[in-house]
Parts: C-alpha cells; sequence; structure tokens
C-alpha cells in the first residue's frame, strides 16, 4: 500500500476497498462475475478447510476456485491464521442444532463463538501487517462459505478492519 504525501506534509493512505463474499447462493459463474464486477484483485479465502461439500459447490473447492479466479485475473491468498478453529466451528455448530438452523440457513453467530473467536483468533491476529500487503488499486474479497457475512466470521475481520484502518466495506450477495 503506497502514501503520498498530503497537505501540510501529512501522509495521505488510500482508502482500502473491501468487500466481503459466500460461497452459498452462487455458481461459479455468477461467483466470478460479482468479484469482476466489483473490481476484485484479490481474494482472501479464510476458511480453514478449503473444501466444499456437494457437487453444486465443487467449483468453491480450493484448486478450483483458484484455477479460475486466475483466468480472470483475481489474486489468491489463503489466510489461514484467521479461520476459526475446528473447536470453534463445533461451538457454532452446536449453537445452530440448538436454535434448529444448518450452516447453509443461520443468519448470525452465536455470541459465544463471536467471542471466542474474536478472543482466540482476531486479537492476535498481526492485521496491521496484513493490511500492508493489501492492493490499494483493486478491491480486496473476504471469503467464507456462509451466504451472509451476519453468519459468518468473515463479518468479525472486515468490521475490524474497517474500524481500525478505515477501509471502504461492502457485501455481496447472490442475487
Amino acid at each position: 500500500m503506497a502514501a503520498s504525501a498530503g497537505v501540510a506534509g501529512r501522509w495521505v493512505f488510500p482508502v482500502i476497498r473491501l468487500v466481503t463474499i459466500g460461497v452459498y447462493g452462487f455458481t461459479a459463474e455468477t461467483f466470478l462475475e460479482k468479484l469482476t464486477d466489483g473490481g476484485a484483485g484479490l481474494l482472501l479465502d479464510l476458511r480453514q478447510r478449503r473444501g466444499v461439500r456437494g457437487t453444486d459447490y465443487a467449483w468453491a473447492n480450493s484448486a478450483r476456485l483458484q484455477s479460475a479466479l486466475s483466468a480472470a485475473k483475481i489474486g489468491y491468498r489463503h489466510v489461514k491464521g484467521l479461520a476459526p478453529t475446528t473447536e470453534l466451528r463445533h461451538l457454532q455448530y452446536r449453537e445452530d442444532d440448538q436454535q434448529g438452523v444448518g450452516k447453509r440457513n443461520r443468519i448470525e453467530l452465536a455470541p459465544a463463538y463471536a467471542e471466542r473467536y474474536t478472543r482466540e483468533i482476531l486479537e492476535p491476529f498481526d492485521l496491521d501487517a496484513l493490511v500492508a500487503e493489501l492492493p490499494a488499486d483493486s478491491v480486496t474479497a473476504l471469503l467464507c462459505v456462509e451466504r451472509d457475512p451476519e453468519a459468518c466470521h468473515r463479518s468479525l475481520i472486515a468490521g475490524r478492519l474497517q474500524a481500525q484502518h478505515g477501509m471502504s466495506l461492502s457485501d455481496i450477495r447472490p442475487d
């Protein structure tokens, strides 16, 4: 990320544009279309396991996704350090079971999950180093599987990046 000397010698940093996107509800074609139309130049994969079960979402498995992104001239980076642990995912699954919802139709994160994810994963992670490597001339997309960002840890990351680094933020959802 390049800075330039601005008014009165103060450094001016470009505003990094950030979007979140899930897998559920998209086809490979609509997913890539939304990213390219939105100006994405880099996708950060925030999943621990970079696969999705079922034939409808086989396109989102790591090797296929990376190939499709490359063909669309979108960079790819796996940020495993921001992925929830297996234990945390199971905490959320237990809450989903208690609420009678499945992962594909969850609408919000369990408060205990959000608190632990923030404390155990997000707070120790060096977001400053990540931000320093983000492109200023294109949009960076945060990827996980859930359709709605409110149901996914990517919303916690995006909120922290927006609050601490003044990033422009929007969510891409399927039509």
